[in-house]
């Protein structure tokens, strides 16, 4: 817990909380694995006093969805509180701000100071957009970027200005209703959908950003919620939005390398390798089939995620 006692900020005033604002001192967490996203809203206080304990790889204090326009800024000056006395965190923390014209640039001017480890603008729609962040963003701070609308999803593989978008998260919800899609697809065995996650996968994949899959509503329903995540895993996501410690759980179980992944890449490397140095680079493997250079740098990309040499 970052506060021993929080009933006080129930009844203070904005200008207490203001003056409840430190110079943050936070160690920033440098983990590679990114594979659960944890929403949490910043007027759950309870909730934001326990984000330097949780599972989860990151950590979203969500100023948007949410939030209604009467407690904006309250819910940003609780987010300022918390991450200015935040000491350290197993997690990545992340402020998602409101559309930049709606907003998010007096968000993004006001958290510049504590150093989030980066900042989501909630419904980029185009280049334009992602200059307007830029021209404000602290250069310490990383850039993702929400894709909710049909907009953002046909100008995403061009979103990635200067190679300054790091992230992207799919905003399914918004997207159908942007689409004129009834809520009702979001089924797993929708043809529709999949378009839509599989686009949203190759084109980030095409920019350079790192694809962030779906929030799943349902929080209970972490059967559903499983094999969504089965389901993304499939097509290539390593990622996933989350709604609580369950889902948290299952995303960072579904999504990490299993001990014989790691074993595979390490041995197709180090056979590889041996092997080009008798300058042959393509040839039968009795464990793994044919072994080439392709082959070999799938490998070399697995060692490299999991840190492996």
């Amino acid at each position: 817990m970052i506060f021993e006692d929080i009933t006080p900020f129930e009844n203070m005033s904005d200008e207490e909380l203001r003056n409840m604002i430190v110079t943050p001192q936070r160690r920033r967490s440098f983990h590679k694995n990114l594979r659960s996203f944890m929403m949490v809203n910043p007027l759950k206080i309870k909730h934001l006093n326990t984000i330097d304990n949780l599972e989860a790889d990151v950590v979203v204090l969500n100023l948007e969805d949410g939030v209604a326009p009467s407690m904006k800024k309250r819910a940003l000056l609780l987010t300022a509180i918390f991450l200015s006395h935040l000491k350290k965190s197993y997690s990545r923390i992340i402020v998602r701000v409101n559309p930049i014209d709606e907003g998010g640039d007096k968000e993004i001017k006001f958290l510049n100071s504590l150093k989030p480890d980066a900042i989501r603008v909630a419904k980029v729609r185009t280049v334009d957009d992602i200059k307007k962040v830029l021209e404000i963003l602290d250069e310490e701070i990383s850039l993702h970027i929400s894709v909710e609308t049909k907009e953002s999803l046909k100008n995403l593989s061009k979103l990635n200005i200067n190679n300054k978008v790091s992230c992207a998260s799919l905003g399914i919800m918004d997207m159908l209703h942007d689409l004129g899609l009834p809520q009702h697809l979001l089924k797993l065995d929708n043809p529709t959908i999949h378009y839509i996650l599989s686009r949203f996968l190759v084109d980030s994949k095409i920019a350079g950003i790192y694809p962030i899959g779906f929030t799943y509503q349902k929080y209970n329903d972490t059967d559903t919620f499983k094999q969504w995540c089965l389901f993304e895993q499939k097509l290539g996501f390593k990622a996933k939005s989350c709604l609580g410690p369950k889902q948290v759980s299952i995303v960072n179980e579904v999504f990490s390398d299993t001990q014989e992944e790691k074993e595979r890449a390490l041995y197709i490397k180090n056979l590889f390798e041996k092997m080009r140095e008798k300058d042959i680079t393509g040839f039968m493997d009795d464990k793994y089939g044919f072994i080439d250079e392709p082959i070999y740098k799938d490998a070399l990309l697995t060692l490299e995620k999991l840190s492996i040499k």
